[in-house]
């Protein structure tokens, strides 16, 4: 399956530049957080494929204005076309905005959707706004990584684990990277790969 993320910046490429033929062949949508909302409509509209969405620290927006066309998927475990998807948006609580959390509550989070979990076996593909710790984070708390996202990692393995906040731009980071089985994306901006569970 040919997929389709997103993260933290809108492509000029996409949106102002849109070549139907790049996109052709994507057959789901994924947004890790920090995008607009029109940015995400406009997606839906122009590449016939569902978008999930999860949350980031700055899509307070979307609590007045969701994206339209989009599914939100944060804090859910969905299955699209055999695909199991674990959605956990949100960042390390650094002012009490929206969607921050402190360890402990995104903890409490994960352990409300363990029943699921385990009922169908674990998940295929993480989708997050923030990183698991040890693999991809920054010092300052804003940018400060889950350890509860490396567990789940540690007791599911699943494929891929897609996640945004660590803007590519800010340092000279991996797009890909690898943590024992699973295979990390930094969606950063856009990102097309091919998945096969």
């Amino acid at each position: 399956m040919k997929i389709l993320t997103v993260s933290d910046k809108e492509s000029q490429y996409i949106w102002d530049y849109f070549d139907a033929e790049r996109f052709k062949d994507v057959e789901l949508v994924i947004s890790c957080g920090d995008l607009k909302p029109e940015y995400l409509s406009y997606l839906v509209t122009m590449i016939k494929a569902p978008l999930f969405y999860i949350h980031g620290n700055h899509d307070t927006e979307y609590l007045t204005n969701p994206p339209e066309g989009c599914t939100c998927i944060d804090g859910k475990l969905v299955n699209y076309k055999g695909i199991r998807l674990l959605g956990l948006g949100g960042t390390y609580r650094y002012n009490g905005g929206q969607f921050q959390y402190t360890e402990n509550q995104m903890r409490k989070r994960i352990k409300k959707l363990y029943p699921s979990l385990v009922m169908k076996k674990g998940f295929d593909i993480l989708v997050t706004h923030a990183s698991a710790s040890g693999i991809e984070e920054d010092t300052d708390l804003c940018h400060k990584s889950f350890k509860c996202f490396t567990e789940l990692l540690d007791r599911f393995s699943p494929g891929l684990h897609l996640h945004g906040h660590q803007h590519l731009s800010y340092k000279n980071r991996d797009r890909i990277m690898s943590y024992k089985d699973t295979a990390i994306i930094n969606a950063y901006e856009y990102h097309i790969l091919d998945y096969n569970k």
